[in-house]
Formats: C-alpha cells, structure tokens, sequence
C-alpha cells in the first residue's frame, strides 16, 4: 500500500512534466510596515521573519488559540516592511485578524492585491521582474515573485499547470486538501515544509502545536496517493480501506496523481489486515515523499 518516493528534491521536474510560469490569480498580498512589524508577526504567527534578509522569505501561518489554521501564507521582507502573499479569498480576513492583534504596535497593515501579481516559476532560473524567492516549502517547487501589475508579464504555462506540478509533488493547498479553521499544521503537512519553527517563541496556538509535536499525536495527514488505473476519482471522493472510510480524495491530477486527506492511524490498520485502498472504484497506494518527516510505520501499533 505504501510505496517509496522516486523524486528527491534535487531531482528536476522533467518526469512530472514540462517546466513553466503562470500568474496565480487566487493570491492577494497585504504589507506590513512599521518600525515594530518584524516583532508583531514573530508574535503572532507560526515562523520569525524578522531576521530575514531583504526579499527573504518565510512559509507560515496565523493559528486559532485552538491551533488550527486560519490561513497559510508567505511573509517576504521588504526595504519599508514585510508583504504577505496569501489566498485572496482570505486576505480581508486575514486583514482584520491582524489588526485585531495588533493593539498599539507601531505596525501599519492595508490590503495591496491591487499593486501586484503572484507569479510563480517552476525552473531553475530566477525571475527577472519584480520581488523574488525561491519557494521555502520545498525546492522542486521553484520561484514566486510578487510584480507590479503595470509590469509586462511573459508565461508560458497556466495554473493547472502548476497545480498539478504542485500535486505530484505532494504539497497540500489550503482549502482543497485541508480546511481553513478545521486543520492543524501538522495535518498541512507544515511541519515537513517549513512552516512551523518549533525552537521560536510564543505565537497563537503555539501550546497544542508543540504538544501535538513532542507526542506524536497527529493522525490526520494529507498525503500523496497514485491511483493504480491511472485514473484519478473526483475530487471530494471518499476514501476506503475495505469497507471503513479513511479519509478523502482531495486535489487531483491527470495520470492518476492525487492528494488524500488520510487516517493514517486506520491505513496502518488496513496494512496490517490485508485491506485494499480504494475511492470511487479505484484502487491507490499511498506514496512518501522526501521532505516527509514521517511514515506508515510510525502509527502501527507494536
């Protein structure tokens, strides 16, 4: 059921298809300047950003006291502050979250998804245009850059190019593979991709977090799976081990490629027993990726 990663993080990304750019239009950016910004996110979300040097950048989120994530994002330090790319669908939110906790820093926060375009390059080669960095969940992921959006901008790909560039790789997207406000970081997979710096100080959420770290208590991941026919179930799609759910279908590409929402604790079960993975009539094998801190192994019961 289980079988091994044959993509390394060095490897290119030729085997999972061609190379490209595109513009991702489901992203906004918010700034935040001031001369305490740096200290206020470093207080409130799941990474320190502000020892980054200029156009450094850092994967994060911002967490409920509860620890689940509100939204997941990318914190880039700029000359005058910080910009952050996030769901745009969620940056208004995110927005008023922010300046909730802000009380009296010397912070300024304001919603910019009008100034730029999220741009992001899965290649080896820097982009040339506007605030750059190489993505810091994982490198086969490539480059992002924020451009002003009276830049001229030249793509060759689209964004399902790149979302299934993403798939095969088996980076979880927020509101697909897991739910804003239901999902710990460690079910995010964030854990294994930068996400959360667990030697940090204090931020929201941070006490179920570290606990649920230093026990090993995650039993929810969201994990690539290929589907042996090829052919990938609808996204949404129940997963099964024999006749008890383990989860479900969430992102899906062409080829068979997907990304589940597992019980990883009831798919060790099902391996134990003999049982057969399917969804929607279809059979799949879980599959590992390098970056993975974590394996099968680790929830069967000795």
């Amino acid at each position: 059921m289980i079988v091994p990663s044959y993509l390394t993080e060095a490897d290119g990304s030729g085997k999972w298809g061609k190379m490209g750019s595109c513009v991702l239009p489901d992203r906004g950016v918010l700034a935040v300047s001031g001369a305490e910004a740096g200290a206020f996110l470093d207080n409130v979300i799941t990474v320190n950003v502000s020892g980054l040097p200029l156009h450094g950048a850092r994967f994060g989120a911002l967490l409920t006291p509860q620890g689940k994530i509100i939204v997941d994002f990318f914190v880039i330090h700029k000359d005058d502050g910080f910009l952050i790319d996030c769901p745009h669908a969620l940056a208004a939110d995110l927005l008023k979250k922010l300046t909730l906790y802000r009380l009296r820093a010397k912070v300024a926060i304001a919603d910019v998804s009008k100034t730029y375009h999220i741009v992001a390059l899965w290649n080896e080669t820097a982009p040339d245009k506007g605030i750059a960095f190489q993505d810091p969940r994982l490198p086969a992921l490539g480059w992002r850059a924020l451009v002003t959006r009276d830049d001229t901008i030249q793509t060759d790909q689209t964004i399902y190019d790149y979302d299934a560039h993403r798939i095969m790789l088996g980076v979880p997207q927020g509101g697909r593979d897991f739910i804003y406000g239901d999902a710990f970081p460690h079910e995010a997979l964030m854990d294994c991709l930068n996400g959360v710096d667990f030697k940090k100080g204090c931020y929201v959420g941070q006490e179920v977090v570290s606990r649920m770290e230093h026990r090993s208590t995650a039993r929810t991941r969201c994990v690539p799976v290929i589907f042996k026919d090829l052919v990938s179930p609808l996204e949404g799609t129940e997963a099964f081990a024999g006749e008890r759910m383990i989860g479900v279908i969430s992102s899906v590409a062409s080829d068979g490629h997907a990304i589940a929402r597992l019980r990883f604790d009831r798919v060790a079960e099902a391996q134990n027993a003999g049982e057969a993975l399917h969804a929607g009539g279809l059979a799949f094998q879980v599959e590992t990726r390098d970056f993975m801190n974590f394996i099968l192994n680790d929830f069967i019961e000795s």
